[in-house]
């Protein structure tokens, strides 16, 4: 089997080393033998260059080649598989993101929201760029893109490389199941889902349960209304995320939503309590980018300790899955994020929509539903998808005008007021990271 050069673009990210662990785990279905780490930020880049090596030697695979990089000829000439994960200005930008809205009483969210909206404008012009060295470096390479809003992002990449090898995909259902299943008694790995939407955007149609030979989405259902959704293994934003999702089944039980939709189905409940000084960036900050700062400069100091873990987890193995299918066309699924093109037949057909897909050497293949979504569904996503789009517009046409009818029609925002008021703020805020809006 051919010896596989993959490049981790944003290669500073804190989700770095449960993605090379992942790698390492499955190094017999997808042999890497060099690992490029791409970042802008030399500091975070050299980081987690450290940490990798570290890793590598604790497992015994000296032999793999770990090179970093600031330079896109060097990161991407001669790669096989590019895995993306940038992130436009950082957590200092994303805090931005989060508390500007929240000064206006509107839902501070990296994704979703006129939060969202702003790390969406910022993150087209850096991936763009990107996938401009991409297509002039290695042009043959597969893109397997994490990097968010993945619906925008995927949106612009249509427009602008139309014939890119690129799959856009996200974890957050995978994530999803698990706690699920581990949540009411299920092993996820059995389930078969139908799950349509837009990224962060989206519900279940059904969960095939393999083991029991049945559609298991009505008693999962059933157990999350007289339960709720109680999850102890993460952060109070979590443990609340779930909450709300448990309370989002309640209210409209006939169906499973992803836990993302309480920004724009309950966005006052969904910022109860949220401290505008000290928002989810912040924690991040204070927590593992600073944790995984302090190991970095633990191994300096001595090479030789072996007490020092770096876990894998849901992230990398979905990425890892996806391009191991790939490598070796084994057509598994996965959920992706694609133009519609009749998977969802009653939704415009030029929408960027997350469905299910069979994953081979040819790239992502959607399947079908081959019947139409409810109207409270494809009303909601209608509206997200044209303001989405209106947004790309803005972007490559520098238009103030359509940036603003973008953030009036996000299902966030009450007011065209305060719409306003937010973008002339986030303008400001952005500047050197957006286009000149004119």
């Amino acid at each position: 089997m051919k010896k596989i050069t993959l490049c981790i673009a944003g290669g500073g990210s804190t989700h770095t080393p449960g993605i090379v662990r992942t790698l390492l785990n499955n190094i017999e279905k997808f042999p890497v033998k060099t690992i490029r780490l791409y970042d802008i930020d030399a500091e975070k880049n050299d980081d987690m260059y450290v940490i990798i090596k570290y890793m590598l030697k604790q497992q015994g695979l000296n032999g793999i080649e770990v090179m970093k990089t600031e330079i896109p000829k060097e990161a991407f000439e001669g790669c096989d598989f590019i895995f993306s994960q940038i992130r436009v200005g950082g957590f200092k930008m994303r805090e931005q993101d989060e508390k500007i809205p929240l000064r206006h009483g509107l839902v501070g969210q990296e994704t979703c929201g006129l939060g969202g909206f702003a790390y969406g404008l910022r993150s087209m012009g850096g991936f763009l760029k990107m996938m401009s060295y991409i297509q002039e470096f290695a042009p043959e390479a597969w893109v397997l893109n994490y990097t968010n809003p993945e619906s925008i992002i995927a949106e612009s990449v249509r427009r602008r490389f139309p014939n890119a090898k690129i799959i856009n995909a996200c974890d957050m259902t995978i994530g999803i199941e698990e706690v699920l299943g581990n949540t009411f008694g299920y092993d996820s790995k059995d389930w078969i889902p139908e799950y349509y939407g837009l990224n962060h955007f989206g519900w279940y149609k059904s969960i095939y349960d393999i083991a029991s030979q049945k559609d298991i989405m009505p008693e999962l259902i059933d157990k999350i209304i007289e339960n709720g959704i109680h999850w102890d293994r993460a952060g109070e934003s979590w443990k609340k995320a779930y909450y709300m999702m448990g309370h989002m089944v309640k209210v409209f039980p006939s169906n499973i939503p992803n836990n993302y939709l309480e920004y724009y189905l309950f966005p006052d409940m969904a910022i109860d309590g949220e401290d505008v000084s000290y928002t989810r960036a912040n924690a991040i900050m204070d927590g593992r980018v600073k944790e995984l700062k302090e190991k970095a400069d633990m191994i300096r100091k001595d090479h030789e300790r072996t007490d020092i873990d770096f876990g894998s987890g849901v992230h990398g193995q979905y990425i890892v899955d996806m391009a191991s299918s790939i490598l070796n066309n084994l057509n598994m699924r996965f959920k992706v994020i694609v133009p519609n093109k009749g998977a969802i037949p009653n939704l415009r057909q030029d929408a960027v929509v997350e469905v299910p897909a069979y994953v081979n050497a040819k790239g992502a293949e959607p399947i079908s539903f081959r019947e139409d979504i409810p109207d409270f569904h494809k009303g909601l996503m209608e509206a997200q998808v044209a303001a989405e789009k209106l947004l790309v517009d803005a972007f490559f046409e520098k238009s103030y005008q359509k940036a603003l009818q973008a953030f009036t029609l996000n299902q966030s925002v009450p007011s065209a007021r305060i719409a306003k008021q937010i973008l002339d703020e986030m303008i400001i805020a952005n500047e050197g990271y957006w286009p000149e809006l004119k």
